[in-house]
């Protein structure tokens, strides 16, 4: 939890240990860098305006970090311009200031559901003649057998199209697949998803997720039986 506010950052505190997590609590950016960075760390509670490093930069380092470390954005920042720039700068989740406290864990746990990616039994799948594998259980996906480091909304968003191989997703069916809730604006950052994970898909990207002008975007392989 990085808040600046000591009050408001012990009572989020308070709240996410009597839901049984353990909670590590800081005010400043630079420390949270250091934890991020050293590991260990599941999600990260985010307040952007920092006293001493900007919590953009707190959420950059969080999404380049190994598998990518799920954020949950609380700020006081609350116009859909920075909503949609949060979002699009990795945040798994954007809450507003003033807030409730038990809405907060709810959508904390909901991250944690969706990254975890279940309980490790599950068998993975393959698509085009197995040359893309997603591992729900381990949550890794591999491509040509190299591993692909996806941030969680990345994940979400391969993973959603992936449930059904060829069904056209509209940009407010993802964002209901992977947020699990939609505010006005959130749609134009569903491109900005789509084509970081195309990049890092490589040059098969465009063909894996594939376009459909006017409608939205499907998985372009089949899944292997």
């Amino acid at each position: 939890m990085v808040e600046d506010d000591r009050e408001l950052r012990e009572l989020v505190r308070r709240y996410l240990q009597r839901a049984g997590h353990a909670v590590r609590t800081t005010a400043s950016g630079a420390e949270a860098i250091e934890l991020v960075t050293a590991g260990g760390v599941e999600l990260v509670v985010l307040d952007l305006g920092l006293p001493d490093v900007d919590g953009r930069e707190v959420l950059a380092v969080a999404r380049e970090s190994g598998r990518g470390v799920p954020v949950v954005v609380l700020t006081a920042r609350s116009s859909v311009d920075d909503r949609i720039e949060g979002l699009r700068g990795g945040a798994d989740d954007y809450v507003t200031k003033p807030f409730s406290p038990t809405e907060l864990v709810l959508r904390v746990e909901a991250v944690l559901h969706r990254t975890r990616g279940g309980n490790g039994g599950e068998a993975a799948v393959t698509f085009g003649g197995g040359r893309l594998r997603l591992d729900e259980g381990r949550h890794e996906a591999h491509l040509d057998g190299a591993r692909v480091e996806l941030t969680p909304t990345e994940w979400g968003v391969l993973t959603a199209l992936a449930a059904t191989p060829g069904r056209v997703y509209s940009r407010y069916e993802l964002i209901n697949q992977v947020r699990g809730y939609e505010f006005p604006g959130y749609e134009r950052t569903v491109d900005s998803h789509v084509k970081n994970l195309r990049r890092k898909l490589g040059s098969d990207g465009v063909r894996i997720v594939e376009t459909v002008l006017g409608v939205g975007y499907r998985l372009g392989w089949s899944r292997d039986r």
